[in-house]
């Protein structure tokens, strides 16, 4: 008895360790919802501090959001760590602003601005 006993825990806890380790995707709603809250946050500002502290929440959603908003998340958070570095690389800054306004009008598209 001791043994099937001992043998159900350690399968539970095994099932349970893996259901804790893959991430759930997001739907497109989801992911919006989630992004939306983190932009609308008043302490997330526009200066360096607030810009690292939008990246560092947007990492996150970005790991587990849908597919459609996965690439656009991604230039988000690229954008915002080359413009919130201490010297950041003008050519690269400026490369990435494009592709940077462009994200924002694809999240528009699947959010509503």
């Amino acid at each position: 008895m001791k043994k099937i006993t001992t043998a159900l825990l350690a399968a539970g806890l095994v099932l349970s360790a893996s259901a804790c380790s893959a991430p759930q995707q997001l739907s497109t709603a989801d992911t919006c919802s989630r992004v939306k809250t983190v932009i609308s946050n008043p302490t997330n500002t526009t200066d360096k501090t607030g810009t690292i502290r939008v990246a560092n929440q947007l990492r996150p959603i970005e790991a587990v959001s849908s597919d459609e908003l996965k690439p656009t998340l991604k230039t988000i958070v690229d954008y915002l760590d080359e413009s919130a570095k201490d010297n950041p690389d003008a050519a690269k800054l400026n490369a990435l602003k494009n592709d940077y306004q462009n994200a924002g009008t694809n999240y528009s598209k699947y959010c509503g601005g």
